[in-house]
């Protein structure tokens, strides 16, 4: 695991300040402190960072081809490099290490551009071909790694694996995107290609950008998506051991190291899964970190232990305490843009603690978006029910009244909650979903933002996103459009960016066995009702572990990261939300109504309203953007 940096001059052959390039490299220590390297040459520059994972004494980076055509800087793994290395050795092409980023460069130069059809695994690369003067960016199908990219004074590119490398050249526009901040409040990140800064972009999941030098920047190129291909008819017990056998196969291909590894264990089903098929494929414990907390509805530990006492793993627990605030300011520079995650927090110290004994982890990331395991998931379809028996026509001035009409019981169990339910059946399928993964309503954000933000968002709402991925995606159906929704929105915009900043922070690889693509391209095949039946999600997954993990483990409610915000912002960090807030940079931007910011708080803090999840995005905006300087300009 590593990170990468570089500068191309798509117009000629500028002479790039060789300490700018060491210097915005360098802000990415911890993601590679093993070792660094860079390539200069007269229109351009290439710097990485290594964290030494497999071929630990050679496979330094930047890395040459063999026939001195190609350069590299890589960040991830290729699960599959040796099976391509063969191919590449049978079509003549010469091999000097034994690690997988060779098997980039002369993959490129066998297949152009797709060669990443062949890779299998987690990347993010940059690879300058010097006889056809052009830089080629490519990013995994999923979006496991990032990668950022910016056009610097018309004819530079600039990109990094952290925004905080581009962050660190001075010609970096820094005006403010409104889009990303509707965005931003309304999902609690800031999806994919959008960064808070205009003019600066995060490579897509699945795509590529091809740079040429004395030719337009292009766009993305898509190279593959979810297929939601139907998978043949099996019965339920051979559906079972199928699943099984794919999801083994698919941990078993990222066991490869040369550093000690080991696994997340929260004692859900996802992790508890993962570490379940490692002890299968191991003859030594595996090394298990879990974080438990002082709050017992938070805390998971006990179900974590039953699955390390069934495999005998080498198990390693820490408490955090409830009060774990200390963090906040660690976040926003981890992040380097507006993020409202406050699970980054006991996430942060699960990899800390996992650093202690090993360099690379597994995560069960992913297992909610395959097999329909959110109860958001479970709301939607019963919604969707009510939503085919009336036209949207009907159901928006009715329930629009109603919900318009209802009181609001943010205390209350979602099943009380008749105000949201009302709401959501006042919109169609997709903006109902929005609605559902907001952190504040519509009608928040418009009593939030300045007039002038409101101008300059021109109409523009935060919907526009889901409806994009709604019109390509492959598949209509109800639950497997939503599921494709947030593979391409929440899942790489929130959970993986959380552990990809998490994990490097401590110099830590995570690898995502759920997320393989193979394995997520055959699960998103599977019929509905396996995966949603009645109120019971990841049905087939959990079919499939009966004989694997404990019933309790399986069937218990699900939990989650949580943490006590509500009580935080009433209590230690009362005073200190209100300065963020009412106060300072924030109060001075023009972004926001400030009156209206003034009773978010006051209402909060007398316990008349819940207003966490909204107070908490302000709170990380104003840490995020601190220092920046910029407003709407």
């Amino acid at each position: 695991m590593c990170g990468i940096s570089g500068l191309f001059d798509i117009d000629g052959r500028t002479e790039y300040d060789r300490d700018l390039l060491r210097a915005m490299n360098q802000t990415q220590f911890h993601r590679g402190p093993d070792d660094s390297g860079f390539h200069f040459e007269p229109g351009v520059g290439l710097g990485h960072r290594r964290l030494s994972i497999i071929d630990v004494s050679t496979s330094q980076q930047p890395m040459h081809s063999a026939c001195g055509r190609a350069t590299v800087v890589f960040n991830g793994e290729i699960y599959n490099f040796a099976a391509i290395r063969r191919e590449l050795l049978d079509k003549g092409y010469e091999f000097r290490t034994k690690g997988d980023t060779e098997v980039i460069l002369n993959g490129w130069l066998e297949w152009g551009e797709d060669c990443v059809q062949k890779f299998r695994g987690m990347f993010a690369f940059a690879l300058y071909d010097h006889g056809r003067q052009c830089l080629f960016l490519a990013r995994d199908r999923l979006g496991i790694k990032p990668l950022f990219y910016s056009l610097l004074d018309g004819n530079t590119v600039a990109f990094g694996s952290e925004l905080k490398v581009l962050k660190a050249h001075p010609a970096l526009p820094r005006q403010l995107e409104p889009q990303a901040v509707e965005d931003y409040f309304t999902l609690g990140y800031i999806p994919e290609p959008k960064t808070i800064y205009r003019g600066v972009y995060k490579l897509r999941p699945g795509h590529t950008l091809l740079l040429e030098r004395g030719k337009p920047l292009p766009q993305q190129r898509e190279y593959w998506d979810v297929s939601f291909a139907p998978v043949p008819v099996a019965s339920e017990a051979e559906l079972c051991e199928e699943l099984f056998r794919r999801m083994r196969e698919a941990v078993e291909i990222r066991l490869v190291a040369e550093v000690p590894l080991g696994a997340f264990l929260s004692g859900g089903v996802d992790s508890s899964a993962v570490v379940a098929a490692m002890a299968q494929l191991q003859s030594d414990p595996v090394n298990t970190c879990a974080i438990g907390f002082d709050v017992p509805q938070f805390n998971e530990t006990d179900f974590a232990r039953l699955v390390a006492e069934r495999y005998h793993t080498a198990h390693h627990e820490k408490v955090v305490a409830s009060d774990d605030f200390d963090l906040l300011d660690t976040l926003a520079g981890l992040y380097d843009e507006p993020y409202a995650d406050s699970s980054a927090i006991p996430t942060y110290r699960v990899c800390q603690l996992a650093r202690e004994r090993v360099t690379v982890a597994l995560s069960g990331d992913g297992g909610d978006e395959n097999f329909a395991g959110y109860r958001r998931y479970r709301w939607h379809m019963n919604e969707e029910k009510l939503r085919a028996a009336l036209p949207l026509g009907v159901r928006r001035p009715v329930f629009g009244t109603l919900g318009r009409l209802y009181p609001k019981a943010d205390w209350a169990p979602r099943v009380f909650r008749a105000k949201t339910t009302f709401e959501a059946l006042a919109r169609s399928s997709v903006e109902a979903y929005l609605h559902s993964v907001s952190i504040t309503s519509e009608a928040q954000r418009g009593a939030m933002f300045s007039d002038a933000l409101k101008r300059e968002l021109q109409g523009y709402r935060a919907v526009e996103t889901f409806n994009h991925y709604a019109a390509k995606s492959p598949t209509d159906d109800a639950l497997s459009l939503i599921q494709y929704i947030d593979m391409k929105t929440y899942l790489v915009g929130d959970i993986l960016t959380k552990v990809d900043r998490a994990s490097m922070a401590h110099s830590l690889e995570v690898r995502v066995p759920l997320l393989d693509h193979e394995f997520v391209d055959w699960v998103s095949g599977l019929p509905v009702q396996q995966k949603l039946r009645g109120q019971e999600g990841k049905y087939i997954l959990k079919k499939a572990l009966e004989p694997h993990l404990p019933y309790d483990v399986l069937y218990r409610p699900k939990m989650g990261f949580g943490v006590p915000l509500g009580k935080w912002f009433r209590g230690p960090l009362k005073q200190r939300l209100r300065q963020s807030l009412l106060e300072g940079q924030l109060a001075e931007s023009g972004l926001f109504n400030q009156a209206y910011l003034e009773t978010l708080v006051n209402d909060h803090q007398s316990g008349l309203r819940e207003y966490s999840a909204p107070l908490w995005s302000l709170m990380m905006f104003q840490s995020a953007i601190a220092g920046d300087g910029f407003g709407l300009g």
